[in-house]
């Protein structure tokens, strides 16, 4: 009798488990890039899920990241399998394909740009809350490239 109850806690066990996980919603996330000043190098697309998180200069702290290609000065990139949530994203005009920002002496030589954001200064500096936005289903949306 200990057995049954036994395997019947576990095959009700693993039932709970599986119902759980075919039940998460999971979306996908398609950013798109366009405008460009050339089409060399890469664009690189960091996703983010987390207050405080940007600006990410080192590209430490991000939730999920990816190489675009470019073509005709435009690039994209679909995330997919995002659970529901609120994000942020942070691109990168990689020109030398190096990964990371070229500053000259204090601001970006390549371009970038943030989600929500189409001029970034002193009084307009990047952060979570004002780039982030709430993924509850498929989504495209657009980042500005900015030349500083």
């Amino acid at each position: 009798m200990k057995q049954i109850i036994t395997l019947f806690l576990a095959f009700t066990s693993m039932l709970l488990c599986s119902f759980t996980d075919s039940n998460k919603e999971n979306y996908s996330l398609t950013v798109e890039v366009e405008n460009l000043r050339n089409s060399k190098g890469t664009v690189q697309i960091a996703l983010y899920n987390k207050d405080g998180s940007i600006p990410d200069e080192n590209y430490k702290d991000y939730y999920k990241i990816e190489k675009a290609t470019i073509i005709n000065d435009k690039a994209q990139c679909t995330f997919s399998n995002l659970p529901k949530g609120k994000y942020a994203v942070n691109i990168l005009h990689d020109e030398n394909n190096n990964g990371k920002i070229d500053k000259g002496l204090v601001l970006p030589k390549e371009g970038i740009g943030f989600s929500n954001y189409s001029s970034i200064g002193l009084t307009n500096r990047p952060n979570f809350k004002k780039a982030s936005f709430e993924l509850n289903q498929n989504k495209t949306i657009k980042v500005k490239v900015i030349y500083m």
